[in-house]
């Protein structure tokens, strides 16, 4: 499923560093830090590769 908005899209490839071990847990905050807790890897991979070009920068 593809990431709906730029700031979705970049909260998703926040949280999948962090799974990585990339950063921290810690330094997650808001939507990042839900989607960590919430999501698979492969989840979190499917809505940080979405493209940007076209997406709104926030969801209406």
């Amino acid at each position: 499923m593809p990431a709906t908005s730029q700031a979705q899209q970049k909260a998703a490839g926040a949280a999948l560093s962090a799974k990585r071990g990339e950063t921290k847990k810690s330094e997650l905050k808001g939507a990042s830090r839900e989607m960590y807790d919430s999501m698979s890897e492969k989840q979190l991979e499917d809505f940080a590769e979405t493209k940007r070009k076209g997406l709104p920068s926030k969801k209406s």
